[in-house]
């Protein structure tokens, strides 16, 4: 493999046909380094949500890719997202994970930029420089000076994804139908649109594995639930009843991806308003009558049409994914070739009672992250197998991804969507198929036309 010489990944790393997928790709540093530069520098990137920064000069440390970012909201009430990075010798100017300030300040020579501008909404001017007048000679341009800010951002729900390439395509175009998949997520227990907030804090832990691993898991792997056996004879439930809170949404679409796109789920679901709500906290009855006036709200709402799906477990690639129980938004953030940081936010309802919200809580703690149970199976798992693909001999021998290799069928409804070939629950690789032919076309793709080449 000479990736100097720009050798195809296509068919030589990724055969889609075939279902075969090199082990190179989640241990090659130089295969990382390109991913960087072709898909993290050019892909629609989750920041953060709104609900992170409720007031004028709150701020929020994200990243994209490798590339620390501020999502920052100014005093008018805009959003912003910028580069957390000094433009004189590139110290970060903000060191705190969230907080509110006027002003970021570089601690190494007091650069300092302002959120608003001068007051004129430019966000990250440079309003400060140490010696101006003497040491500049008050002829530094400061306003070519200020911090980056990305040229694409999307406010879908509450959750901000931004964009580095200017030439990307509109978030709407990226997403295609994907978007109708994710927005149950953002979307409160009756189903008001956006009403949810994040759980104070951020859960971040590093992996040692690949970041397409988390990918690849929470875009359809539903193959792996011996690994998560503990857990369900554990039932740690908020009712203690299983893994999950379960209920029946209708028909289940097997399990939904674009392979155009790169996006896809597990569980994705066509919702029904015949669901009856069955008691589950009987020593909390408040939180009882919150969730079963809720359930009654959502099934007002799809029998109107304003709800169609449930988008059940899922991966917008590149690496964002949303998981339905408990409701949170995962990034696999890339931290080298064989590491990855995991990132966690949890969402609940703003309306929910302060009982329901700390019952919740707990569960995610008890389910989820670096205590939780389903995340040290993840965890493990991704780790050795990472650590024994990066060998000589075992990088010869590519994965094997042919579960339900050329069985599916088009989802009615759902332009360019394929699922299983039927309905109902079971296993296929036809998502994890999808991620990686849209991995391997970003790889080798110039430009964006190349990848829309009908927009040219």
């Amino acid at each position: 493999m000479e990736i100097g010489a720009r050798t195809r990944v296509t068919g030589n790393l990724v055969d889609v046909d075939k279902g075969l997928i090199s082990r190179e790709i989640f241990t090659s540093d130089e295969l990382y380094q390109q991913q960087l530069e072709r898909i993290f520098a050019r892909a629609w990137l989750f920041v953060g949500h709104e609900s992170q920064i409720p007031n004028p000069n709150d701020f929020f440390v994200s990243r994209m890719g490798e590339e620390s970012v501020i999502l920052t909201r100014d005093r008018q009430g805009e959003i912003h997202v910028l580069l957390n990075t000094c433009m004189h010798r590139g110290m970060k100017v903000c060191r705190y994970d969230e907080g509110n300030t006027p002003v970021f300040s570089c601690p190494y020579h007091g650069w300092s930029y302002s959120t608003d501008g001068n007051l004129v909404s430019v966000p990250g001017e440079l309003i400060g420089v140490p010696q101006f007048a003497t040491a500049y000679h008050g002829e530094l341009q400061k306003e070519e000076w200020g911090l980056i800010s990305v040229p694409k951002m999307y406010n879908f729900k509450g959750a901000i994804f931004a964009c580095w390439d200017k030439d990307a395509p509109d978030f709407d175009d990226y997403m295609g139908p994907m978007k109708d998949f994710i927005s149950p997520h953002l979307d409160d227990a009756a189903g008001n649109p956006g009403e949810v907030e994040v759980i104070a804090g951020v859960q971040k832990f590093v992996i040692p594995s690949a970041w397409m691993y988390g990918a690849e898991n929470f875009i359809g792997d539903s193959y792996h639930n011996i690994s998560h056996r503990s857990v369900d004879l554990a039932g740690i439930s908020p009712q203690g009843e299983g893994r999950h809170t379960r209920r029946a949404f209708g028909e289940s679409l097997g399990g939904v991806c674009f392979p155009e796109l790169g996006h896809g789920c597990v569980g994705g679901m066509r919702e029904k308003p015949e669901n009856d709500y069955v008691p589950s906290f009987p020593k909390n009855p408040e939180i009882d009558d919150y969730f079963r006036d809720a359930l009654a709200q959502r099934q007002a709402r799809i029998r109107s049409g304003d709800i169609t799906y449930n988008g059940g477990i899922c991966t917008v690639f590149p690496n964002t994914s949303f998981h339905s129980d408990p409701r949170s938004i995962f990034v696999w953030q890339p931290a080298g070739p064989m590491k990855m940081e995991l990132w966690r936010w949890f969402l609940i309802d703003k309306k929910a009672p302060e009982a329901a919200k700390d019952i919740l809580r707990r569960f995610a703690m008890r389910y989820s992250g670096p205590a939780g149970m389903t995340e040290q199976d993840d965890a493990e798992n991704w780790n050795y197998a990472t650590a024994s693909s990066k060998g000589v001999i075992a990088s010869r021998h590519p994965f094997n991804y042919q579960m339900g290799l050329g069985h599916h069928r088009e989802v009615e409804g759902v332009p360019g969507a394929i699922a299983r070939q039927t309905t109902g629950f079971g296993s296929s690789e036809n998502q994890a198929r999808a991620l990686y032919k849209r991995w391997a076309a970003m790889m080798d793709a110039e430009s964006w036309a190349d990848l829309y080449p009908n927009k040219r």
